[in-house]
C-alpha cells in the first residue's frame, strides 16, 4: 500500500499517544509535510547532521527521532546556527522529521517498558502515572519499579545492565555486595523522579546523567544508583522499538524499509 507521512503519524500516535508528553516536551511532525509519501524510514535517537547525510545516503525520507529536532523555538532559520542548519539541509532533501518522546517513554510498550523487560524484569509498576486524565491508560507514566521476589546483588546488577545496555563502562554508588530489594528504572536523565522512587521503596535506581550533588546525597541515604548513560539507556530500546514499528507496518500492508541509524552514537567517549 501507499505510505503516507500521515500515516506514520497515526502509527506512532496510536503507540504513543502526544498526551503522553511531559509539558516542557515538544513531539510530533518537526519538519516536513503530513501529505508526502515516504520512501525509507530512518529510525534514530537523535537528528544529527550525520544522521540527516545517513537518511540521503539511503534514500529515507522520513526520520524517526526520540529526541526533539525542535525543542525550544528558533529565532532564525540560518546557517549561522546548527539547528538551523539542520532544517535548511532536511527540507533542501524533501526528508520528514517526527519525534516521539517523553510521550513514547511513558507509553505502555514504550522505552521504560522495554528497557524494564530486556533487564529480565516482567512485573514492574509505574514510578509517576501520568498525569494527563483524558487519556485512559492506567499502564503509562514516566519510570517503572520492580519488587524482586529474591535480593539480587549490586555488583551482578551491575553487569547485567552493562551487558543489556551494550556500554563499555557504567557507573555506580553503593558496596558491590550490597543486596537490592526494589529497583526504580528511568531511561535516559531520570533525576527529576529521584524522591518519587525513594518515597516508593526503591533501594537502587538505574538511570543516566546523573549529577554530583543528586548522587552524593542518594549515597548518604544508602540508595544504590547504577548510571550507564543517557545515550544507552535509550537507544537500545529504541532500536527495539524500530523493529515493532518495522513488523507493524508489514502488518499494515507496507513494504516501506526501516533502517535502524549506524550513525547513532554517544557523544562521550571513554578510555
Amino acid at each position: 500500500m501507499f505510505l503516507k507521512v500521515r500515516t506514520i503519524e497515526d502509527i506512532m500516535e496510536n503507540y504513543a499517544p502526544a498526551t503522553l508528553k511531559e509539558d516542557y516536551d515538544n513531539v510530533g511532525l518537526m519538519v516536513g509535510d503530513s501529505d508526502a509519501s515516504v520512501t525509507k524510514i530512518l529510525v534514530a535517537l537523535d537528528c544529527t547532521m550525520d544522521v540527516i547525510s545517513e537518511a540521503v545516503d539511503n534514500g529515507c525520507n522520513f526520520i524517526l527521532n526520540h529526541h526533539p529536532l525542535l525543542f525550544m523555538k528558533p529565532k532564525t532559520i540560518t546557517r549561522d546556527t546548527l539547528v538551523g542548519r539542520k532544517i535548511i539541509e532536511l527540507i533542501k532533501n524533501d526528508i520528514n522529521v517526527y519525534a516521539s518522546h517523553t510521550n513514547l517513554d511513558s507509553a505502555c510498550g514504550g522505552l521504560n517498558d522495554i528497557a524494564t523487560e530486556i533487564l529480565g524484569f516482567n512485573n514492574y509498576k509505574i514510578i509517576e502515572p501520568s498525569k494527563n486524565f483524558n487519556y485512559d491508560d492506567s499502564h503509562s507514566g514516566i519510570g517503572r519499579l520492580v519488587c524482586l521476589d529474591q535480593p539480587i546483588i549490586l555488583g551482578e546488577l551491575c553487569e547485567n545492565v552493562k551487558k543489556t545496555f551494550n556500554t563499555e563502562a557504567i557507573r555506580y554508588v553503593g558496596d558491590h555486595n550490597d543486596l537490592i530489594k526494589t529497583i526504580a528504572i528511568i531511561n535516559g536523565s531520570g533525576e527529576d523522579f529521584f524522591y518519587e522512587s525513594i518515597k516508593l521503596g526503591a533501594d537502587c535506581i538505574i538511570t543516566g546523567d546523573t549529577k554530583y550533588h543528586h548522587v552524593s546525597d542518594l549515597k548518604e541515604e544508602h540508595i544504590a544508583l547504577i548510571d550507564a548513560g543517557h545515550f544507552a539507556t535509550e537507544w537500545t530500546p529504541l532500536q527495539i522499538f524500530g523493529e515493532k514499528l518495522k513488523k507493524q507496518l508489514i502488518q499494515d500492508g507496507y513494504d516501506n524499509e526501516v533502517i535502524i541509524s549506524r550513525k547513532s552514537q554517544d557523544p562521550y567517549k571513554t578510555i
